[in-house]
């Protein structure tokens, strides 16, 4: 009975409730202990003055010298100028004008038809967050089915292509990139736009742009007389971009209430910023990750959403956390390696995968559950004599959580009662202030990434090369080429496997004839002779 009592009372110690979001946290199986949490009193007093100095505009990302200011995105007052808040708040008026003009049919397409389909084309931060918004409360009533182009993969160009059918006179396009320059986006475009014209259809009348001002997709946008032009400011990151234009266009569209989705950022907005650790969740979540990590990321976050509607939430959290904390030196420039890994489906799916591991493997993770008390909107059905399908989802949560304590895994869980536009809003905010926090504790930058570039530019080294092999093919048309031979004459022969395998691409999509040789390695290529159609 003891017992008992002692795990009632610990449950109630380390259970925040939010009741002004109907949001629970539980740290009760985190690892958190009182003495634990005195320890970081100076390091989370020290985050806290950290994100003021942000909030307040201080210079964040030194790399790319700007602000980082998606908190003044739900609370434009917050802004540190007259001008950004003006400018917010012209963003949301253009915003909601616009999709009015859309749903009431007085924004109509090139044909005069009414749109019906929505196409966003973008790449991570750009599609994410609209991703996980659109899965999360998509309807058969919406008043526009929505479609993504969000890599540069032509097979996934056609697939889109075939859902959206021969007729695209009902089809608005949302090109969103902040620099203009993204080429996975460009290329998306570029394929969008030949569409239209195969089509006989006036591109420049169904698309819009959401895009930094002078870039080079707003230059374009703009000398075509696109329908609109949105702004992406330099001070919003591509990661937390949800609650801007980014993310608020599209779910306006799709007809989820954009507004709810501010309501519930900013107020948790007001919550994550109390100076009382106790009962700051984001603070309280920072440190239950440097516990559970040892500071170090020793220990992966596994996301466990028992909610169909949260299935991509595992996928945005891996762009925000992994892209923000994953860097190699701290603020000082000493060599760190900081990261924190992260992965996740949903459940109930995940107890059949790899719930298994999770409990009896290697202890190298740790859960965040994400649990909704109401099962549907309306009254279930029985499956069994006083049992619902929704009870056997949320005693599989329960289960699985008790079943990891019970090999002494660590777990949070984070219950909402309803889900709505409202709650993960919430959710959004919640994690984007914890990922702040936690770098302060680790002492690293969460607002650049420089791998990311170091990616980008490696790939345009191999288009480079790419194009200087395919010019001597074409000066010797009739020559046979080995990768060794061909690397050798130009110059490269470090870059030997490199040549082989765009040899191997090239030839895959008849762009060059190949002749087999005694080993794949030994294969020859010659230009084909079939020039690629260009967009």
């Amino acid at each position: 009975m003891c017992e008992s009592v002692n795990k009632w009372t610990h449950f109630q110690q380390w259970c925040l409730e939010i009741p002004g979001l109907q949001l629970t946290l539980d740290l009760s199986r985190s690892g958190l202990t009182q003495e634990a949490l005195a320890a970081f009193e100076q390091p989370c007093a020290d985050a806290l003055a950290s994100m003021a100095e942000l909030e307040a505009g201080a210079l964040a990302n030194p790399d790319e010298q700007r602000q980082v200011g998606h908190y003044w995105l739900r609370n434009p007052e917050l802004a540190p100028t007259c001008e950004i808040t003006e400018e917010i708040r012209n963003a949301w008026a253009a915003l909601n004008e616009f999709t009015q003009a859309v749903h009431a049919g007085t924004l109509v397409s090139s044909t005069g038809a009414c749109f019906r389909d929505l196409l966003l084309v973008g790449i991570g931060g750009s599609a994410l967050g609209p991703q996980l918004v659109h899965h999360a409360f998509r309807a058969a009533s919406d008043p526009l089915r929505v479609w993504f182009l969000d890599n540069t993969d032509p097979d996934g160009f056609d697939r889109v292509r075939a859902d959206l059918g021969a007729d695209l006179t009902a089809t608005l396009v949302v090109v969103v990139s902040k620099s203009g320059g993204t080429k996975e986006t460009r290329n998306g475009m570029l394929e969008v736009q030949a569409w239209f014209a195969e089509a006989g259809l006036d591109f420049a009348k169904h698309a819009v742009a959401v895009t930094g001002d002078g870039s080079e997709l707003d230059c374009a946008a703009e000398s075509q007389n696109w329908l609109r032009r949105f702004p992406l400011w330099d001070w919003v990151g591509g990661r937390t971009s949800e609650l801007a234009v980014v993310g608020l266009l599209p779910a306006a569209l799709q007809g989820v209430d954009w507004r709810q989705l501010l309501a519930g950022a900013r107020e948790m907005d007001v919550q994550t910023r109390n100076p009382k650790l106790a009962s700051n969740p984001a603070l309280l979540l920072a440190v239950a990750w440097h516990l559970a990590g040892e500071g170090q990321g020793k220990r992966t976050l596994v996301v466990l959403p028992y909610k169909d509607r949260l299935e991509l939430f595992g996928r945005y959290l891996q762009q925000l956390v992994m892209e923000s904390l994953g860097k190699a030196r701290d603020l000082s420039g000493a060599l760190v390696h900081q990261g924190l890994t992260v992965y996740g489906n949903k459940g109930s799916t995940d107890q059949h995968a790899y719930v298994q591991q999770l409990r009896e493997g290697p202890d190298d993770c740790f859960v965040t559950f994400l649990a909704v008390r109401e099962d549907r909107r309306g009254t279930s059905r029985e499956v069994e004599p006083g049992i619902t399908s929704g009870d056997y989802l949320h005693s599989f949560w329960l289960g699985t959580r008790a079943a990891l304590t019970e090999a002494g895994r660590r777990s949070v869980s984070l219950v909402l009662d309803q889900f709505t536009p409202r709650t993960l809003g919430a959710l959004i905010a919640l994690f984007e202030r914890t990922v702040g926090y936690y770098a302060a504790l680790i002492s690293i930058n969460a607002y650049h990434q420089p791998g990311v570039e170091a990616g980008k530019a490696a790939a345009n080294e191999v288009l480079q090369l790419q194009q200087k092999l395919l010019g001597v093919l074409r000066d010797r048309p009739s020559q046979g080429w080995s990768a060794e031979t061909l690397a050798e004459t130009l110059a490269q022969p470090q870059s030997v496997e490199l040549v082989f395998h765009l040899l191997e691409h090239l030839a895959a999509n008849q762009r060059l004839l190949r002749e087999a040789g005694q080993t794949p390695f030994d294969a020859t290529f010659r230009i084909s002779g079939q020039p690629t159609p260009a967009l």
